[in-house]
């Protein structure tokens, strides 16, 4: 299933392309281009001339959030990653441990019932495991907030965070999103340097929602965009279709198949699509996010209809693509789910000699790396 890959340690890009030297744009990462057995090596900026007139980029719209906060569990120091907003008003959350070097590594589960004091009078409870094939995420009743006049973050006389503990759903709203405004940073893997702002971790299609709802990681195939490369790309004919799926959190420990997650497919867009290839057009998605949201949206005959709510789907070869002519990803560890979703759109022979070339040519790995072009 998996490719036999290790990733040297020096190819993991530990901060993003615009601080590696002065003059440097996100646009200035590297591009491998595969199709079947054949392999070429681009700049990003170069895209607009890889497409043509009447080929469309699906693009997802979901905005970055400051993801990871602080917390306690008893006298023990946690870090808690929100991953997603479940319709019952319940956060699915991983709990990690800090590793001393800013960043944090896997943790061992706690019961249900334990209680995670949070910044600001908050608290989260873990209720249940999100799947009873992994206790990583749990589902949490989050609750709390600051009394009028506390100080943020201040005690109450039992050593407790000051506030009143109202549940999700009742008059007040849901605590988390201004919990991550006031005290969340984005999601952050040992591989990178340090800790970076948010405004990093956002894409140029990123917009943000009234409801704070948006990703827990970056949509990062979208990283490299520039208004300069958008621009070019809509001067010559190229289509754009934004779509939103919101990302959990992912994780470098476990390889565990994609947890369902809420996305739209707005009318618009499916229409932009279905016209796109009708005229015969390619789709070309960006990021695999891009790929989970149309395919969910498809009928068996390709046609795509506007849709929003949950998918589960996991793109396999066996389930193949019903819409999607090439993928733009970022390079990533080979795990299956995504290995899958790949030779769905571009076919074992070109996932593989992609991974081969990306090695020989020393491109950079992870979210503030290079980028893979997978046409079919």
């Amino acid at each position: 299933m998996t490719l036999a890959v290790r990733v040297p340690g020096e190819l993991s890009a530990r901060v993003p392309v615009e601080q590696r030297r002065p003059g440097l744009d996100r646009d200035g990462v590297r591009m491998l281009v595969s199709r079947g057995a054949e392999v070429a090596h681009h700049a990003f900026r170069e895209l607009p001339g890889l497409l043509r007139a009447g080929d469309l980029l699906v693009v997802n719209t979901s905005p970055t959030l400051a993801a990871a906060v602080d917390g306690r569990i008893g006298d023990a120091r946690v870090v808690v990653h929100f991953s997603t907003r479940g319709d019952d008003g319940r956060w699915a959350v991983e709990l990690r441990e800090p590793d001393g070097r800013g960043t944090t590594r896997a943790r061992a589960g706690a019961p249900a019932g334990t209680q995670v004091r949070l910044p600001g009078g908050t608290r989260l409870v873990l209720e249940e495991p999100l799947s009873a094939r992994s206790g990583r995420l749990w589902w949490t009743r989050v609750s709390g907030g600051q009394e009028d006049g506390a100080a943020p973050g201040g005690l109450d006389p039992a050593g407790e965070p000051a506030g009143r503990l109202e549940p999700v759903g009742g008059e007040r709203a849901d605590p988390v999103p201004g919990l991550l405004r006031e005290y969340g940073r984005p999601i952050r893997y040992a591989y990178t340097e340090r800790d970076q702002p948010l405004s990093v971790y956002q894409t140029v299609f990123a917009l943000p929602r009234a409801d704070g709802s948006g990703s827990a990681e970056m949509p990062s195939a979208a990283r490299p965009f520039t208004a300069r490369v958008v621009t070019e790309l809509v001067s010559r004919g190229v289509q754009f279709a934004p779509i939103t799926l919101h990302t959990g959190v992912a994780s470098a420990e476990a390889h565990e198949p994609p947890y369902p997650e809420r996305f739209a497919v707005p009318e618009t867009s499916a229409r932009l699509i279905d016209a796109a290839r009708a005229a015969g057009g390619r789709v070309v998605a960006v990021g695999t996010t891009a790929v989970r949201a149309v395919e969910s949206a498809a009928d068996a005959d390709g046609r795509v209809r506007a849709r929003a709510g949950w998918t589960d789907l996991v793109v396999t070869p066996e389930r193949g693509v019903r819409v999607v002519d090439g993928l733009l990803t970022g390079l990533h560890e080979p795990e299956a789910s995504h290995l899958l979703m790949l030779r769905a759109v571009a076919g074992r022979t070109a996932v593989e000699r992609g991974y081969e070339a990306a090695l020989e040519n020393r491109y950079l790995w992870h979210e503030f790396g290079d980028v893979h072009l997978l046409l079919r």
